[in-house]
């Protein structure tokens, strides 16, 4: 042992002697000072090179975001909150509709409204070290470079939080090393504004999610969670926020849901991301090995909720009517907010497409509440009874061309309806019905389809008008006879619905009955003072220059045609006292901090004077009560002040009720799309929409009876007076009129009362023949001729005018009207004495013929010489006679008489005395034996 240990301490000593020698030492100098040499130089290379390449980088770097502007906190605030989160829609009373049609669905969400386990959930998967870093995380990012350059498969992402939502709200999503820079540079500057949980939270509420199960598009935990659990966000199990949190890398491949809104066959990749979420929570210590175990076996496919019904399934129309509407009023709210008024949009087409791209963007991305006014409880009550209506008429056929094959196919058509009920003095538009069957048109036939408005024109653009201009009162009489009064034409236009004339009527009569030829008449009187601007100033949209001066737009023959809305919203401006208030559906829009940014307001537009309101008004209750309307009544379940008018197109295309009272206005329409006639066998086509129109009301009043059936009535305004007049001129009584019992009372504008006399009446002589009156000649034996009544021929021309000759057609078929006599109808006297008769007898009674002679009037009876009878001409033409000899004579209109008629006897001639009778003599007796 000591051998050993003497030997080793010899070896040692040798070798330190070898470094003590000169030369040894020397060597181990020069070796150290060149291998330090070299280390320097090495490291003088490799920091000059990282300097260099540090310096390159930079420079690299600033290149890159050159372009890229200094954000300040306001501007990084505005673009990081900016969440595009889709509008709710509203009914009436804050009844909640549902969302408005989006690509992307989204609530935004509070972060101490989400669950801690999905908070915990999604920084274990997106961004472990998120409370670390402080915006970017180098090793995470040279990682990723490294791996771009070398184009090796990416093993993870080098994105934090910060940079995701850098990326989802300022920048694209283009794959770049300018936009990484510019992420980079963001992500640094965002975390210097705001704290970690700002950051948190705008990313939570920005991040895509899959779809929900109704097929929608999803954006946010909250949208996340209601979409596909049915639960808010803070309310997640651990399994439901990991499988949330997993969605964000693969929305669209984790999803658990189709666009279609079913469950997908494959829900294995989904299920393994939430085994790979839980893996990363257990990790990263957010939750325990018993958690990760349990939430791992848990079956998370039970918890997907079915498909939420979307508003566009069983609102449509309604549905994009409010979004329609929004955007019409967002347009003008933003221009007005950028000095422009709506004048400066309607003038400047440019203009008013960029306001109304801008409102829609905001519509669909900004999160608003949007208020409409439509009741709820009657909207669907009215779908119900549009559904279950049994009488619209039959599907006609209607050729069209397949877009697919350009072939024509004939499909069949069927009657459509639209409806909207208006309230007076708001305007709110509380319920519609835009069709029978969306799928099949989705057309709105209630707010955009434009048609004839037929005879529902009348108390719009005529005896409304006419009654402001002073030119008429609801007794005027017009004529209701056969006048050419188109422009040009020598054939009678217009004609009546049912093709008959009666007379002279009053203006009254003529709306409630709809005839066509007083209203033309009255509108030709008014035509020049262009009363279409009334209809501009109730909302008429579709005014063409000839609706102007088109005689036919009196009776609803318009260029293009009108809306249900506007015309039932025309009707309501008689209820408001010659008010017009435009129809409204959005009633106000409020963002998503609670700010209203539109409130509706009201203006009325005055129109009419309330006394020409009210005395429309109440010409248009006698439709109802005694008129073309007066079926209703009966069908309503409720008595309230109506006052309408029905309508019908050219050639049946059309059919239209619509009536008011104070509270509401209730207008309908019905008719093929493509148009094509109304009428077929059994009910007629008005009393199927006026019964429709019946029970659409009766469903609004079944929900609403004190908005439908106001207690009031319609309140007479002063001015008005009743005063009597003359029914055949509307002039105040003559005795003449007196006499024939033509005296009659009605309203007037006290401004508008008759002052003048009636002068249409003059006695006159006539004579009778039957039925039939003609005026007598002066030559007339006054035996045959009568003293009456005589339609005045001045009068006449001021009614009809000098080329109207029927005369005869003035005087209507009613009993008051029998004693008046038109100067046209009178006998003309052919210059000759009349043919004779023949006369015949039977015991005491005188018969004859008929003389050949049209221009006869009577018959005078002779005994010998002596004249004993006349007989009117169009009588029987008998006598009883006493005991004579008889002849007849004929006598014609001038006074001239036939030839006496063959003589007859009536009874014997008186016998000469009879002898006294001869008296035989008494014969003698005779006895015989017994």
């Amino acid at each position: 042992m000591n051998e050993k240990l003497q030997a080793w301490m010899e070896k040692v000593k040798s070798i330190l002697n070898l470094f003590t020698q000169k030369k040894t030492v020397k060597s181990a100098r020069i070796t150290y000072q060149v291998v330090w040499n070299l280390f320097l130089l090495v490291m003088t290379v490799i920091i000059l090179g990282g300097s260099f390449a540090t310096g390159v980088g930079a420079g690299y770097f600033a290149s890159l975001v050159k372009d890229e502007p200094v954000r300040s906190y306001n501007s990084m605030k505005k673009d990081i909150y900016n969440y595009t989160e889709t509008s709710d829609l509203y009914f009436a009373n804050n009844v909640y509709l549902g969302r408005l049609r989006s690509d992307l669905v989204r609530d935004e969400v509070k972060l101490d409204q989400v669950s801690t386990d999905l908070t915990n959930a999604v920084i274990a998967t997106e961004d472990q070290y998120f409370y670390q870093h402080k915006g970017v995380v180098p090793k995470a990012v040279f990682r990723a470079l490294f791996q771009e350059v070398t184009n090796s498969a990416m093993q993870s992402g080098g994105s934090t939080l910060t940079q995701q939502l850098i990326k989802n709200q300022i920048l694209t999503n283009e794959v770049s090393f300018q936009r990484k820079a510019n992420e980079i540079l963001l992500a640094l500057r965002l975390e210097k504004f705001f704290n970690k949980k700002e950051i948190l939270e705008a990313y939570l509420n920005v991040s895509t999610f899959g779809r929900n199960s109704s097929g929608q598009n999803i954006a946010g935990v909250q949208a996340a969670a209601k979409g596909i659990f049915g639960k808010n966000a803070s309310e997640l199990t651990l399994p439901q926020a990991a499988f949330i949190a997993g969605l964000p890398q693969s929305p669209f491949g984790y999803t658990p849901f189709t666009r279609d809104g079913t469950v997908k066959k494959n829900l294995e990749p989904g299920l393994t991301r939430v085994k790979t979420v839980l893996k990363r929570m257990f990790d990263g210590g957010y939750i325990t090995e018993k958690q990760y175990a349990e939430a791992s076996a848990y079956d998370i496919t039970k918890d997907f909720i079915k498909p939420v019904p979307n508003p566009l399934e069983k609102y449509p129309w309604l549905t994009f009517e409010i979004e329609k509407r929004s955007i019409e009023v967002l347009t003008t709210v933003l221009a007005k907010n950028d000095g422009y008024t709506e004048k400066d949009l309607q003038n400047d087409d440019n203009l008013f497409y960029k306001y109304k791209t801008l409102a829609n963007h905001d519509l669909h991305q900004n999160g608003y509440k949007i208020y409409s006014t439509i009741d709820k409880d009657i909207y669907d009550a009215m779908q119900t009874v549009k559904d279950n209506y049994k009488y619209y008429g039959p599907n006609k056929p209607q050729v069209k061309i397949d877009p697919e094959t350009g072939e024509e196919v004939t499909v069949m058509e069927p009657v459509e309806v639209g409806a909207e009920l208006i309230e007076n003095k708001t305007g709110k538009i509380i319920s519609f019905v835009g069709g029978r069957n969306y799928n099949n048109q989705q057309l709105n036939h209630a707010t955009s389809a434009i048609r004839q408005n037929g005879s529902t024109m009348k108390p719009l653009l005529v005896y409304g008008p006419a009654i402001e201009l002073g030119k008429a009162s609801p007794g005027t009489p017009l004529p209701d006879v056969a006048l050419s009064l188109a422009y040009g034409r020598s054939t009678p236009w217009p004609r009546n619905y049912d093709l008959r004339y009666s007379g002279i009527v009053s203006a009254r009569y003529a709306l409630a009955k709809s005839y066509n030829v007083p209203a033309v008449k009255l509108y030709k009187e008014i035509v020049g003072q262009q009363p279409a601007k009334y209809l501009e100033k109730m909302g008429f949209t579709s005014l063409k220059k000839p609706d102007y001066s088109n005689l036919a737009t009196a009776i609803g023959s318009m260029e293009t045609g009108v809306t249900i809305e506007e015309n039932t919203n025309a009707f309501s401006t008689f209820a408001n006292g010659g008010k017009f208030i435009d129809a409204y559906m959005i009633d106000k829009i409020v963002d998503k901090d609670g700010k209203v940014i539109y409130q509706h307001e009201v203006k009325p537009v005055d129109v009419f004077k309330p006394q020409t309101a009210y005395l429309t008004l109440d010409m248009m209750r006698d439709v109802v009560k005694m008129g073309t309307a007066s079926g209703v009544k009966s069908k309503l379940k409720f008595s309230a002040d109506w006052a309408g008018k029905t309508g019908t197109g050219n050639e049946y295309i059309d059919s239209w009720f619509v009536a008011t009272n104070p509270n509401v206005t209730f207008g309908i329409w019905t008719g093929y799309d493509t148009p094509k006639s109304l009428k077929t066998s059994g009910m007629s086509y008005s009393q199927r929409t006026n019964n429709l129109w019946a029970e659409l009301i009766n469903s609004a009043y079944d929900k609403k009876p004190d908005l439908v059936d106001p207690k009031e009535s319609f309140q007479m305004p002063n001015g008005i007076v009743k005063r009597s007049f003359c029914a055949v001129s509307g002039m105040l009584p003559s005795a003449a009129c007196s006499k024939a019992g033509l005296i009659q009372s009605d309203y007037f504008n006290v401004n508008n009362v008759p002052t003048k006399v009636d002068d249409s009446l003059v006695e006159g002589k006539y004579v009778a023949i039957g039925d039939n009156k003609y005026l007598a000649l002066d030559s007339t034996p006054k035996e045959f001729a009568q003293v009456g009544l005589v339609l005045n021929p001045d009068f006449i021309t001021r009614m009809v005018g000098r080329n109207f000759k029927n005369y005869s057609q003035l005087i209507p078929k009613r009993d008051r009207w029998g004693k008046i006599l038109v100067p046209t109808a009178k006998m003309v006297d052919n210059g000759k004495n009349p043919d004779g008769v023949t006369l015949s007898v039977s015991g005491n009674k005188l018969s004859w013929s008929k003389s050949g002679d049209n221009d006869v009037v009577g018959y005078r009876v002779y005994q010998g010489n002596t004249k004993v009878a006349s007989i009117i001409g169009g009588s029987t033409l008998s006598y009883k006679a006493g005991n004579g000899s008889y002849h007849v004579t004929a006598v014609d209109i001038a006074g001239k008489e036939s030839a006496p008629s063959n003589s007859v006897e009536v009874g014997a001639a008186t016998p000469p005395p009879a002898p006294p009778p001869v008296i035989p003599p008494a014969p003698t007796e005779t006895k015989t034996a017994p």
